[in-house]
């Protein structure tokens, strides 16, 4: 009898899973709950242009990511210079943070006080570094973090930031040192430079969704099936009653698999298994939070070079604005106007989740006017999408909650959990298609890749990256 499996969510990590196995001639179910794939990393059409769901750059040292993507992605591909910035009281500063331009921005006053500031930090370090503020405190001095790291994180995670775990801070700006900024501005350093993110990535002609499109073309070329706007109602893993695991749809019918990948959000799945109570309990203390994109339609040319920026402004309630002319032409299709994206992150009890769109638009109108980015009376017409449950919260303690869910899901045979939201991980789209990848391996040739370790920092099998010409293996 042919194995099948099944795979829950169209995202980076479930599609990528799909796809290796569709590769290996094995029969795959992929329910979606959207009409489309891609998750997070989707494109789509708005005003005659082509769209992200904000900023989605690609990148990755890891041999087996950057082979898969070039594979579909094929020719179809440019290379893209990064410019990204912080925008702090109508001045940019570099993004990732380069602690010598943060200070020269800043003026010479601010400057000394934020130097001042550090090495009291170091004198005297924060008792606690478990928390995101106690953490980029002791590295920074806590009036850089003031300035540069405060409002932005209170903006994304909804909590203050001594209600953060310092895992966000570890991941995301470990490698950033400011004592390597003030010793190459007096004695000279040569290797200053930000190891954790790239000046070039690789980016689809037709925007960062294509290579998904191209991977669903395979799977279903390969007479498979993408179950389309088809949500799954319960899973059931290998017991005593089940032989194999079983997947009811909201339709009510049962359907057994040889083994289920789920990239669904770790809270809904453990509900909908006939888990403990206390692993319910504990799935239901973690947090996601929304996203709330805002399109505005801009008349004529860009209005600055950036492809995204990070905006550190109370007075704006966006978070962060991302410039579609700047990536590639061809997404653009040669249309003169120009497509920004304003985010805005919430809570599911937030009232600006339950907002009229006409509202939210007229809040993302008002914040780009303020910023002076935009000339006023420049925007011709407005757009909201919402994602739910986009960002795992790394909230203080979550680990405590995460692990008992860890032990209680990897106990169950004939299930796997990935993805940024199937496995509760902060991760990139890389990260995500090394899971489906290691995922299906696992099944293929029956290693025993723990995929609960894969995250933000894991460590690369073979290190390469893509070229303009293709893949660059490193020494």
């Amino acid at each position: 009898m042919t194995k099948k499996y099944a795979i829950i969510g169209a995202g980076p990590a479930g599609l990528t899973a799909a796809y290796e196995l569709t590769k290996a001639g094995k029969s795959v179910d992929v329910y979606e709950a959207d009409n489309e794939v891609g998750g997070m990393a989707k494109t789509i059409d708005l005003w005659g242009q082509l769209v992200d769901l904000g900023p989605h750059r690609f990148f990755s040292n890891d041999s087996r990511v950057n082979t898969l993507w070039l594979e579909l992605a094929g020719s179809e591909y440019v290379m893209v210079k990064r410019l990204t910035r912080i925008f702090y009281k109508d001045t940019f500063f570099d993004y990732p943070l380069k602690p010598f331009n943060a200070l020269n921005g800043l003026g010479f006053s601010e400057s000394f006080a934020c130097i001042l500031s550090y090495f009291s930090s170091k004198a005297f370090p924060p008792k606690d570094t478990s928390k995101f503020d106690g953490w980029v405190i002791k590295r920074f001095g806590k009036r850089l973090f003031n300035i540069f790291f405060k409002s932005y994180s209170e903006k994304l995670w909804g909590i203050k930031c001594d209600e953060l775990d310092s895992d966000f801070a570890a991941q995301r700006i470990k490698k950033l040192s400011l004592y390597e900024a003030i010793k190459s501005a007096f004695i000279g350093n040569k290797n200053t430079d930000h190891k954790t993110l790239v000046d070039e990535f690789a980016y689809p002609k037709n925007g960062a969704g294509q290579i998904y499109k191209n991977m669903s073309k395979k799977i279903i070329s390969s007479k498979n099936s993408i179950f389309y706007n088809s949500p799954v109602k319960s899973v059931s893993p290998i017991c005593k009653e089940n032989l194999n695991p079983i997947i009811e749809t909201m339709e009510g019918k049962k359907i057994e698999y040889d083994h289920v990948i789920s990239t669904m959000p770790i809270t809904r799945l453990v509900n909908q298994m006939n888990a403990p109570l206390n692993v319910k309990n504990h799935a239901n203390a973690l947090k996601f939070r929304n996203t709330i994109l805002v399109y505005l339609k801009i008349k004529g040319e860009s209005p600055f070079p950036d492809q995204w920026i990070y905006v550190h402004n109370d007075k704006l309630k966006t978070g962060r604005i991302t410039n579609f002319k700047n990536w590639t032409p061809t997404i653009n299709k040669n249309q003169k106007d120009t497509i920004l994206c304003l985010e805005y992150w919430c809570y599911d009890n937030d009232k600006v989740w339950h907002e009229d769109n006409k509202e939210i638009i007229n809040t993302a109108i008002r914040d780009i006017y303020k910023s002076n980015l935009v000339k006023d009376g420049s925007i011709e017409d407005g757009k909201v999408l919402r994602i739910s449950k986009c960002y795992p919260v790394y909230a203080s303690g979550y680990k405590d909650h995460l692990k008992p869910i860890e032990k209680y899901l990897s106990e169950q045979k004939g299930i796997s959990v990935i993805g940024r939201y199937g496995a509760f991980k902060y991760n990139n789209q890389d990260h995500s298609i090394l899971m489906g990848l290691l995922a299906a391996e696992n099944i293929l040739k029956k290693t025993e890749h723990n995929l609960w370790e894969l995250n933000t920092d894991y460590e690369y099998q073979e290190s390469s990256r893509i070229s303009s010409t293709g893949l660059i293996k490193s020494l």
